[in-house]
């Protein structure tokens, strides 16, 4: 299992639009073939700083859901909203404790 984090900046008056299309975009997402879990967190001190949290059964499936048409018209529209570079974080788990 892959956990992907990716870090967004948005410009202010965006953020309402943002969520919008998260909104709108989130149960495709979640349903990708391997994605298996998807939060959208929010800074509580910056509150235009946002990180997507995924779980991607393999690099392969986030690859191919990262070749698709949805990631594609997603992130095309995101990235337009944004006030600095993104970036993102492929990780594994090391420890799990519940």
């Amino acid at each position: 299992m892959i956990i992907r984090i990716v870090k967004m900046g948005f410009i202010p008056s965006e953020i309402e639009n943002f969520l919008n299309l998260f909104n709108n975009s989130k149960e495709k997402i979640r349903h990708f073939e391997g994605c298996s879990h998807l939060e959208l967190l929010q800074d509580k001190h910056n509150p235009n700083q946002f990180f997507t949290y995924s779980y991607w059964e393999s690099e392969t499936h986030l690859n191919k859901y990262r070749d698709s048409a949805l990631f594609k018209n997603v992130w095309a529209n995101t990235k337009s909203k944004f006030n600095q570079k993104p970036e993102a974080w492929s990780v594994l788990q090391v420890v799990n404790v519940e």
